[in-house]
């Protein structure tokens, strides 16, 4: 799907860019960076589109998202140190 076509699916489902991701749990800068690509992948445009279906059907897929309390997934691996909080700077 081209990233065009998954805006206007945001649009029918009355939804923008960030208060997409926030339901969905996943980086914005991750969502911006398929309007580079032209193209979002099957998974997003699938979730875009029963949002926007669900929309037009009335049904509020906002609550049915919300009751699956899905977390954000934090960055692991080489390169994603965890920043340290303030009581740890002070400690040094």
């Amino acid at each position: 799907m081209t990233f065009i076509d998954f805006k206007k699916l945001l649009l029918d489902a009355e939804l923008t860019i960030p208060k997409f991701t926030e339901l969905i749990k996943v980086s914005e800068k991750n969502i911006q960076a398929y309007k580079k690509k032209k193209e979002v992948p099957n998974t997003i445009a699938s979730i875009a589109a029963c949002f926007a279906k669900m929309n037009k059907d009335g049904v509020d897929f906002k609550i049915l998202i919300s009751d699956l309390k899905l977390e954000k997934k934090e960055k692991k691996g080489a390169g994603f140190s965890k920043k340290k909080s303030s009581k740890e700077k002070l400690k040094k």
